[in-house]
């Protein structure tokens, strides 16, 4: 595998820890994985004035100090797989703050993200809004049905969410590119799944390429 560094991003929905993971055990790499407890994220669902910037700042600085944790260990030095591209904060810094906040964040962000080592691959799981919602719901039906509350965005808000990480992807050139539609693709992430994914991933040079599973 030519790529040691490959991270997974997507809008939420779509499986992208369960990817990781099995990426991970196919390629005997470490994995890392989002830290997700925020104290500010239910105000932020909740409309609560500030809490956007609250909790934007909130996942800047862990995912910061997550990745200059695993640099500082020399981990990148062999194969990891994260689940997710710490530069996607700016997909949900410009959605979610107002002017006078993304000024603030885009100053914090420039100064942190020097600290990072780039990925050598991003894998970014595309779907339709439809297919987002769809999954959303379903995974919050499972949560109520085992007693716990998973706090998610509305439809509307799913909808710009996509609407941004694909106007994002569409410009992204810092690092090579697998483009995946996941319409068609079995998202538990079966060993078929996984098999032709990681073909894909061989096949990458640099650049943009596109894969799009036909059922």
């Amino acid at each position: 595998m030519d790529f040691r560094y490959i991270a997974i991003e997507g809008p939420p929905g779509l499986e992208k820890t369960a990817l990781a993971r099995r990426l991970g055990s196919r390629l005997d790499a470490t994995v890392v994985l989002e830290e997700r407890d925020n104290p500010f994220l239910a105000d932020f669902y909740a409309g609560r004035p500030g809490a956007a910037f609250q909790a934007q700042l909130f996942f800047t600085l862990a995912r910061h100090r997550q990745l200059v944790s695993l640099r500082q260990g020399d981990l990148f030095s062999h194969a990891t797989i994260c689940d997710y591209l710490f530069e996607r904060d700016q997909i949900y810094a410009f959605l979610n703050l107002d002017d006078n906040e993304l000024f603030i964040h885009q100053r914090l962000f420039e100064l942190v993200s020097r600290d990072l080592a780039p990925p050598d691959l991003v894998i970014y799981l595309q779907a339709p809004t439809e297919l987002l919602v769809r999954r959303m719901q379903e995974r919050a039906a499972r949560a109520a049905e085992e007693g716990l509350t998973d706090l998610q965005p509305d439809a509307e808000y799913l909808a710009e969410l996509n609407e941004g990480y694909n106007h994002f992807f569409f410009h992204y050139t810092s690092t090579p590119l697998l483009v995946v539609e996941t319409s068609q693709l079995d998202l538990s992430w079966g060993d078929d799944t996984v098999d032709e994914l990681l073909r894909q991933v061989r096949s990458m040079t640099r650049g943009t390429q596109y894969y799009v599973p036909r059922a």
